[in-house]
């Protein structure tokens, strides 16, 4: 299945060209052959993340949007309430499974908040800001990526 995936930093310190984690994804979900129909660095704001999420499902029609950065418990770590602004629905596993996996790399993982949900057919997934932790943690749950799609499509279990 080629997924249409996008992928939005949250970050006030990087630009696009600073950003190792969002290439690293990018290079990820193009080595299984899935599109990356759209990318962006915004700031550490609410509103921000929250409208780049909307358009990346409703504008760029993504089946997947992966955000990195903003997950942790700093003041300006807002990416999981502009998650749920923008979501639908929960979708727990993935972050949970983030979390538990990421706990046997790090027992840091689990200071993340990130969260799972879905916004119509379109899923997202909160992942680190660290090229390191967004690797680890895609690698965590991609295999499980195109059966949630078919899914969310309204394909069986």
């Amino acid at each position: 299945m080629a997924l249409r995936m996008a992928i939005v930093t949250c970050s006030d310190t990087r630009s696009e060209a600073e950003d190792t984690a969002g290439a690293a994804l990018r290079s990820l979900c193009e080595e299984r052959g899935w599109e990356v129909v759209a990318y962006q660095v915004c700031t550490d704001t609410r509103d921000t993340i929250r409208d780049a999420i909307v358009a990346c499902a409703d504008e760029f029609d993504a089946d997947i949007v992966l955000t990195c950065g903003g997950t942790g418990l700093g003041p300006r770590d807002v990416t999981p309430e502009a998650t749920r602004d923008a979501c639908d629905r929960d979708a727990p596993g993935f972050a949970e499974a983030i979390r538990r996996k990421g706990a046997e790399v790090t027992g840091r993982a689990v200071l993340s908040r990130g969260v799972s949900a879905a916004r119509g057919r379109t899923l997202v997934v909160n992942l680190p800001g660290s090229r390191k932790g967004a690797v680890e943690s895609f690698e965590f749950v991609a295999d499980q990526f195109e059966h949630a799609v078919d899914m969310l499509s309204g394909g069986g279990h």
